[in-house]
């Protein structure tokens, strides 16, 4: 990701928390098909609030992100909760993937394809893969997130080629956008 990217996300974070506390609505709805001890990878996590709500559910939780005011963000907000967040500033395009295995690696709202294949070998043995991202329908009704972050229609099933789907759903969901929703187990 060019340096710009990272610069672009510091002074969002730095400005604001443009996801709130609270987890998204469609994961917490989805909450029971989650794991509630292990180890857990948020992916592009931002200021936290997938982490800290995993790490509240009792996992043990990486934050990932390209951003150190969402990371600086990300572990104030544990810190208030009395929870630890691990967190790992990376570039999830250039730098390796953090090593498993993982029980569950979460990417809401995080899109780079060629990232899924290594996140699904990262996966430890029943392990999850959680992924929500809006779809190119979402541009029906919102101009963001552009369409190159944007998942096909249905594509979602093909990116867990492999990987026993737990739970699929597609459509305007939960959020307010039109996303693709995923949960898939790792074989043993």
């Amino acid at each position: 990701m060019p340096v710009e990217d990272r610069e672009k996300w510091d002074k969002r974070f730095e400005e604001l928390d443009p996801y709130g506390d609270a987890p998204s609505l469609v994961l917490a709805r989805h909450e029971s098909l989650l794991p509630t001890s292990g180890k857990a990878l948020d992916l592009a996590g931002g200021t936290g609030r997938h982490a800290c709500w995993l790490a509240q559910r009792g996992m043990d939780v990486t934050l990932a992100d390209i951003s150190s005011q969402g990371l600086k963000r990300a572990h104030r907000r544990a810190e208030t909760a009395g929870l630890h967040v691990r967190g790992l500033q990376m570039d999830l395009q250039e730098d390796p993937f953090p090593p498993g295995p993982w029980s569950l690696i979460l990417s809401c709202l995080y899109l780079w394809r060629p990232l899924i294949p290594t996140a699904i070998s990262q996966l430890s043995a029943e392990g999850l893969l959680v992924i929500l991202q809006p779809t190119v329908t979402n541009l029906e009704r919102h101009s963001r997130p552009p369409q190159e972050y944007l998942l096909q229609e249905d594509e979602l099933l093909s990116l867990a080629m492999g990987l026993e789907i737990v739970h699929h759903e597609q459509g305007w969901l939960d959020d307010g956008r039109h996303d693709g929703f995923l949960v898939a187990r790792k074989r043993p």
